[in-house]
């Protein structure tokens, strides 16, 4: 899983727009792109597409809910469960107990409607407000449903109540750094990837091709887009070139050839535990990108 595209629920033309566009997923929105007067029609037409768009070489068709606090999760779980979504984004998680209430609920509805257990996936938005990345310490542990961890910076920005997320060189602000920072920190305690939020100037391609970039270094394994011109080049960053496998490949390798020691030499370069673990993270990324 690398790229992560946002689609309104209510748009059966970038629903079907979305299919063909290289996502890795797509996260058919029921929140902040449907307005309420559009919410029940919006969940009609996200199951409908979910139940029509289920094959083998489709990308995985993840739903974003309603947050708890709206009141409303329960009625569009009710509505897609039985679509068998791959998984379920909750927005304002504000920690994992609201990830363990989401698994419960999931639980039940999949008893309901035939769904093996386990089969539906959980990718929480943890730091889209104040409260909540204050509560990223609780991401820890075996997570089961977890598909990896989120940030959301501008409702972030609307509940502390600053006037812009980035500072005029396009830099974030101190409180949107701790929160990238805290969810890839999160995400890593659980075991899950960590996904990079969206960049908004869609047309910045170079901008966004950077930021992208700077996910990448920092332990981010994915990034979510909201126009589909964004999504070939998030596959682009996050698809390991075949350099860096086969540089994975021959540490592994050495490792293994040398009965998995603390410290091996190769070609003149000592390579340590640390190096042994971000190579096995390159040809992860590369046989979930089709490298492998």
């Amino acid at each position: 899983m690398r790229s992560l595209l946002f689609v309104p629920g209510d748009s059966e033309r970038k629903l079907d727009k979305g299919l063909g566009c290289g996502a890795d997923v797509l996260l058919i929105d029921l929140e902040d792109s449907v307005a309420p007067a559009n919410k029940p029609a919006a969940r009609n037409t996200a199951a409908a597409f979910i139940s029509a768009n289920r094959s083998a070489g489709a990308p995985g068709l993840f739903v974003r809910v309603n947050a708890f606090d709206t009141r409303m999760t329960g009625d569009d779980l009710d509505a897609v469960m039985a679509a068998k979504p791959d998984g379920i984004m909750l927005p304002k998680c504000s920690g994992a107990d609201d990830v363990r209430r989401l698994a419960a609920e999931i639980d039940r509805f999949e008893a309901e409607h035939g769904i093996a257990a386990g089969a539906t996936r959980i990718i929480p938005i943890i730091t889209e407000t104040a409260a909540s990345v204050l509560g990223a310490h609780s991401y820890q542990g075996a997570l089961p449903r977890l598909a990896g961890v989120t940030w959301g910076a501008e409702d972030l920005s609307a509940d502390i109540g600053a006037l812009a997320t980035r500072d005029e060189t396009g830099r974030y602000g101190d409180v949107f750094r701790l929160a990238r920072a805290v969810t890839v920190l999160a995400a890593s305690a659980t075991g899950a990837p960590a996904i990079d939020t969206v960049f908004v100037d869609y047309s910045d391609t170079e901008g966004f091709a950077a930021e992208c970039r700077m996910a990448l270094r920092d332990g981010y394994a994915a990034k979510m887009a909201i126009h589909p011109a964004q999504v070939p080049v998030i596959n682009a960053v996050f698809t390991p070139s075949d350099e860096m496998v086969a540089e994975a490949q021959a540490i592994v390798s050495a490792f293994a050839k040398a009965g998995n020691p603390g410290v091996v030499g190769i070609g003149g370069k000592m390579y340590d535990r640390p190096h042994l673990r971000r190579a096995e993270r390159v040809l992860a990324r590369a046989a979930t990108s089709g490298k492998g």
